[in-house]
């Protein structure tokens, strides 16, 4: 088992920079997922690792070895890719076995071990049959299988679980995480999806045009994100961002928006010198933290009703609150009796602001 080390790494196909002067460190037994929208380098940066591409600049290693330029058979990683990649004339069984099979291991051990592995992913009556008589879940497990057979230091995952139907991806989740749990082997994971990377990861690398903006564990990145992209892309719904215009004074604070206003007195030592009186910034606050109150109550913000939407145990109710819109989560059982205009509590604890850049403003 080893660990990942990027120092300055980049990636560039022509004038396309996929990866731009990424440093980054993946712990010795970490489980890490790269998010991010499609194009944003994820899959790059994981076949960068795989020793797939090469860097343009930058040195990659895996544990003390600089792989930089070793071929991908010299890095002792496993990999399972999105669309499994078996062989379909050979049958499960030399699937699985085909990398012991490169590194010169007899049909004998590399038979016996193939049974071993395909024993512990619960696929052992399948040895004899070729992919195209297995299901999907089973094609996938076989898939990881052949990446654990020849116990690599690091698991490589490019979206295994894309092709999978919604059930079938809730067991392969839970059944990937408790793998590699018992391993204990390094793993680095690339979804779109931040479902599976909130459920899987250690930490998560939140990605966007070949930089890494984030890379936290999964609630910190959630309840902290560092700037408004991450804040829109992880959650469902997503962090609400409404504009406001700070006004300062000596002794007062408010945060005015189009439709509502509130007086932040109490921030008033928090934001010292952090921002300036007539800036533009974002509330940012998630749908969960948000509540149906009154007017005239503390930390109120005002809008229209726009959506009500029961969920079964929770109810999403949306707002439109001038030219934005903003989503409550209501838990329970039975939807809010709402409409018209309606007044939305703000968990001030909870509450992040951000710069009209993007930037989170760290408070005191």
């Amino acid at each position: 088992m080893a660990g990942v080390s990027f120092r300055g790494v980049s990636k560039a196909f022509g004038s396309v920079v996929a990866v731009d002067d990424v440093s980054y460190d993946i712990h010795d037994g970490e489980f890490v997922c790269l998010l991010g929208p499609s194009g944003c380098g994820k899959t790059t940066t994981l076949r960068l690792i795989a020793g797939l591409e090469q860097p343009t600049g930058g040195t990659i290693h895996i544990g003390d070895a600089d792989v930089t330029m070793v071929a991908p058979k010299g890095r002792d990683i496993g990999m399972v890719f999105q669309d499994y990649a078996l062989y379909p004339h050979m049958t499960i069984s030399e699937n699985i076995a085909y990398p012991l099979k490169v590194r010169g291991i007899s049909k004998e051990d590399r038979a016996k071990r193939a049974a071993e592995v395909a024993a512990h992913l619960q696929i052992g009556n399948l040895l004899e049959r070729r992919p195209g008589q297995i299901s999907g879940g089973q094609q996938q497990r076989t898939s990881v299988a052949r990446a654990v057979v020849h116990k690599p230091q690091v698991f490589l995952f490019d979206e295994p679980l894309s092709n999978l139907d919604a059930k079938l991806r809730l067991e392969a989740r839970g059944f990937l995480k408790h793998l590699q749990q018992e391993l204990g082997v390094t793993a680095v994971y690339v979804t779109h999806d931040q479902a599976e990377a909130m459920a899987l990861a250690d930490r998560i690398a939140v990605m966007d045009g070949g930089r890494i903006v984030q890379m936290a564990p999964p609630l910190e990145v959630y309840h902290r994100p560092a700037t408004t992209f991450v804040a829109n892309f992880l959650g469902s719904p997503p962090m609400n961002l409404l504009p406001v215009t700070i006004e300062r004074t000596a002794t007062h604070t408010r945060f005015v928006a189009p439709t509502f206003s509130i007086d932040a007195d109490e921030w008033s030592g928090r934001l010292k010198d952090r921002v300036e009186h007539g800036e533009e910034v974002f509330l940012g606050v998630r749908p969960e933290h948000l509540g149906v109150g009154r007017e005239g109550d503390p930390w109120t913000m005002k809008g229209e009703l726009y959506a009500v939407e029961p969920l079964g145990p929770e109810t999403l109710v949306t707002l439109s609150v001038g030219d934005a819109l903003a989503t409550l989560r209501i838990f329970g059982d039975e939807p809010p009796e709402v409409e018209g205009t309606v007044h939305a509590t703000i968990d001030r604890a909870n509450l992040r602001l951000f710069r009209s850049s993007g930037e989170r403003i760290e408070l005191g």
